[in-house]
């Protein structure tokens, strides 16, 4: 029988480390830490008895309130959502930096050996080449746009990682626009629904509505993780999500059509730094036995109804 390891999940507070912390408990004891600035709901991990440490990432003496011995790390702490890159670039750079750098200090003082790196579709900004492989290069379009002030901290995680040598497995995974029900309200999806659900003639989206993306059901999201966690090789990095490239425009108007009203969409100017096209290539992943089941209509549908409850309940 295998041995239950204890994992720390940085950051699982968020959409995405409370399905990962969620996941983990099943075969293994998890503790997250994280301040919870976002005041997200936790009676659902406690329930798993999921330890959970409220403390910051950014000040390495929080990291001893972790008593027990630790056998693998899954870094996500980070700043996320599109308004805070442009408005507090600072505090998105000092998580994602300061962050990355005193976990690995931690990891070696007490010797855990084993981590996994959350960095995101963000590092690839407007890639040549779509859908975008692993090996497509990393880059920061212009300094001076406080837009990459995340992409940015996600790149210099990947380098701090993989130029360290100390750990006997390290893992870095990018999900590509992971989405479904209680992600908070600062993503497009979200956004959507609320605007729809509010609206009763027209509602407006960024930019023309002609940028693309792939998104990715959180269900096949945590399927990826999990084989990560068990094949994913040393040093390696894996795109997760779909291939199903939508532009917002049609986003937005399948999700309309979920609504069963009839608004109008009227554009915007975009934002300077909004990346025309996103979509992995996921091959890399597939070898190791990924497979997506849930296709945009199926979580969508899945997401629209659960927002729905959420907002009903909030009148």
């Amino acid at each position: 029988m295998r041995r239950k390891k204890t994992i720390l999940v940085t950051g699982g507070l968020g959409f995405i480390g409370q399905a990962i912390s969620l996941s983990l408990s099943r075969n293994n004891s998890v503790i997250i830490i994280d301040n919870n600035f976002r005041k997200k709901n936790i009676d659902k991990l406690k329930k798993n008895n999921i330890k959970i440490i409220n403390a910051d990432i950014t000040n390495e003496k929080n990291l001893y309130k972790i008593k027990q011995k630790i056998d693998c790390v899954v870094h996500l702490a980070f700043i996320n959502g599109t308004n805070y890159f442009y408005e507090n670039p600072q505090l998105v750079l000092n998580v994602g930096i300061k962050g990355i750098i005193n976990i690995i200090d931690f990891c070696k003082k007490k010797s855990i050996r084993e981590f996994f790196l959350a960095s995101s579709s963000e590092v690839y900004q407007n890639a040549k080449k779509i859908p975008t492989n692993e090996e497509v290069p990393l880059i920061i379009p212009d300094p001076h746009n406080p837009r990459y002030s995340y992409g940015a901290g996600k790149i210099i995680s990947e380098i701090m990682l993989i130029n360290c040598d100390y750990f006997k497995r390290s893992v870095i995974f990018r999900p590509h626009n992971i989405y479904g029900p209680n992600m908070g309200y600062n993503h497009v999806i979200p956004e959507l629904i609320k605007k729809i659900r509010s609206s009763q003639k027209k509602i407006t989206i960024q930019g023309k509505g002609q940028e693309t993306r792939a998104f990715c059901y959180i269900d096949d999201f945590i399927s990826a993780f999990n084989i990560l966690i068990k094949k994913g090789k040393n040093k390696n990095i894996y795109n997760i999500g779909t291939e199903e490239e939508v532009k917002i425009k049609d986003l937005t108007n399948r999700v309309i059509k979920l609504s069963n009203k009839r608004i109008s969409i009227k554009k915007s100017i975009e934002k300077k730094g909004n990346a025309k096209r996103r979509c992995p290539d996921i091959k890399k992943i597939k070898k190791l036995g990924y497979k997506p089941e849930f296709n945009l209509n199926k979580g969508l549908k899945i997401t629209y109804d659960w927002y729905l409850k959420d907002l009903n309940n909030e009148i």
